[in-house]
Parts: C-alpha cells; sequence; structure tokens
C-alpha cells in the first residue's frame, strides 16, 4: 500500500513540476506510454478511485487467503530440499501439516542416505514392518549418543541392525557421515585403530598436490591438538597411502613414504609458524626449502618451494 501511495503523490508532483522531458516512459497494462501522456494517465487513474491502492489491497487479501505455500504441491525435488534443512523434531512437526508429502518413503529414504550416506542396512533385504522414516529417528538417536558417548553411539546402530559389527563397514559410516562430533571422533579413532586403517583406505588422493591431499585428509580424520604418538601415526598413515595412490609421481620426484612423512611434518609445522599470531618472526621460503631438503636431500628445490607457495597462500593444513 506505501509503495502506491508514492506512486500516486510522485505523479502529482511531477504534474506540479510540468515535468515533460523526452524519454520518461511509463507502464499501464504492459503497454508503453509516450511523456506527453503521463499527465492523463495520472488524471485517469485519479478519476478512477486510485486503482493502485485497490490493487495492492486486492492483492494482499488473496494472499492472506492462501496463506502459507503448500510444499505438496511443489515438485518433490522441491519440497525434499525444503525438507532436508529440518531436524528429526521439526520433520515431526511438518509431518502434522503435509501428511502425505511426510509419510512419503521416498522422501525419508533421500533424507536418510543425504545426511548418513552409508550403513550397512542399505545394502540388505528391509525386515518386515522397515520404514525410511523410523530408520530416519534411530540414525538421529544414533548420532546424538556418539557424540555424548562414540562406543555407546556405535553400539545404539549395531544393537538396531544399522551397522554390522566390522571395522570396514564402521570405517564407511564414518566416513559418510558429517553429523558426527570431531572432537569425539578423533577419540574414537585413537582407540580404534583397526577401523582407522579401514578408514585410511577410503581416501583416494590420486593426482592430488601434497597440501591439498593433507588438508582432505585432516578433513576426515581430524589432527590432534598437540604433537605426539597418534598425530605421527596419522602422518604415517597418510604417507603410505599417498604414495600408493601416485606411484608414478612418487617415481618421478623420487619420493619414498618416509619421504612423505618429512614433507608432511615440515608442511604442518610451515602452518603453524605463517599461521600463528604468536610467532613474530615468520619462515622464510629460503628457510622452509633449505631445513626441508636437508632433511630429505632428495627432493627437488622447486616441488619445495610450491609447497611453500601453496601453505603461504591457502592456509594450514590441518586446521
Amino acid at each position: 500500500m506505501g509503495q502506491g501511495l508514492w506512486r500516486i503523490a510522485r505523479n502529482q508532483q511531477l504534474q506540479q513540476q510540468g515535468y515533460s522531458g523526452q524519454g520518461y516512459l511509463t507502464r499501464e497494462h504492459g503497454r508503453r506510454i509516450p511523456a506527453n501522456n503521463v499527465s492523463n494517465m495520472s488524471h485517469r487513474k485519479q478519476a478512477q478511485g486510485g486503482i493502485d491502492i485497490y490493487h495492492l489491497l486486492k492483492t494482499k487479501k488473496s494472499k492472506e487467503q492462501e496463506g502459507f505455500i503448500n510444499l505438496e504441491m511443489l515438485p518433490p525435488e522441491l519440497s525434499f530440499t525444503i525438507l532436508s534443512y529440518l531436524n528429526a523434531t521439526d520433520l515431526c512437526l511438518a509431518s502434522c501439516v503435509w501428511q502425505d508429502l511426510a509419510n512419503d518413503e521416498l522422501l525419508w529414504q533421500g533424507l536418510c542416505k543425504s545426511t548418513w550416506g552409508h550403513c550397512s542396512i542399505y545394502n540388505k533385504n528391509p525386515p518386515l514392518g522397515f520404514s525410511f522414516r523410523k530408520l530416519y529417528m534411530q540414525l538421529d538417536e544414533g548420532s546424538l549418543t556418539f557424540n555424548a558417548n562414540p562406543d555407546e553411539g556405535v553400539n545404539y546402530f549395531m544393537s538396531k541392525g544399522i551397522l554390522d559389527d566390522s571395522p570396514k563397514e564402521i570405517a564407511k559410516f564414518i566416513f559418510c557421515t558429517r553429523t558426527l562430533n570431531w572432537k569425539k571422533l578423533r577419540i574414537y579413532l585413537d582407540e580404534r585403530r583397526d577401523v582407522l586403517d579401514d578408514l585410511v583406505t577410503l581416501h583416494n588422493f590420486r593426482n592430488q598436490f601434497l597440501p591439498n591431499a593433507l588438508r582432505e585428509f585432516f578433513r576426515h580424520i581430524h589432527a590432534p591438538e598437540e604433537r605426539g604418538e597418534y598425530l605421527e601415526t596419522l602422518i604415517t598413515k597418510f604417507s603410505h597411502r599417498f604414495c600408493a595412490c601416485n606411484p608414478d609421481l612418487m617415481r618421478e620426484l623420487g619420493l619414498s613414504p618416509d619421504a612423505v612423512y618429512v614433507l608432511c611434518y615440515s608442511l604442518i609445522l610451515l602452518s603453524i609458524d605463517l599461521t600463528s599470531p604468536h610467532v613474530k618472526n615468520k619462515m622464510s621460503k629460503r628457510e622452509f626449502i633449505r631445513n626441508t631438503r636437508r632433511a630429505a636431500q632428495n627432493i627437488s628445490e622447486d616441488f619445495v618451494g610450491h609447497l611453500y607457495d601453496n601453505i603461504y597462500l591457502i592456509g594450514h593444513v590441518a586446521a
């Protein structure tokens, strides 16, 4: 309504100012009207009792009658996208309004697999009375339990038949799930090295630059906050996996898993040095090349220089 009043007031102001500039155009019912007809059109609108205000009131009334958008009238893909932003509690509340849509098994199946990409139960014949809606609630409950106590969370998944008691199946579940607390996950993997081994093998670092591959690795398997045996274990496993994924590159550069280990450790130390506000004198590129080649003599200077540039431009490899 405010815009309609403003438009009428503006037309009156233009009339009082005697505006007749060339090229001034307006629209009425989709037609372009030249400047010399603006004054006549404004008088005609006033004579009709304020068409703009009436139109706005009519539009507002029709919108009030329509209420909120009915998701069941939208394409299923769009409805699924909207509902995918809701958690389990909000989805249950939404089912009170959109009953047919909320009870659609395809919707709940998509919600399950988009949040928990792998579960052992996906590859089994569903038991009698199986429902993806019920499975979604169990997966959500199990994730919350895992974030409080990882061992209890995994046991919950197994008790419900969602996961098999296998390190490989647990590793796939962790790899394809983003709702698990990374601090609790780090503690769990430190205790379950068998699961950690299978989780490392799920990564594919083929044709990736070493710092970028290390960032991807630490996005799934978070590095500890302090140096120690667990960090050394992670770097060792990554080094062997990186070499296994890039055998041709390793031969071309003359690198071994031990050399990659040295490079990874150097990249972590460089990341801390360049990003920490407590370090005043940052390590220069020349110093990084000299220190790294002293530990791994077969590495070319150009390659080490590219490593430094990547950390300098992109940032920490284990943030």
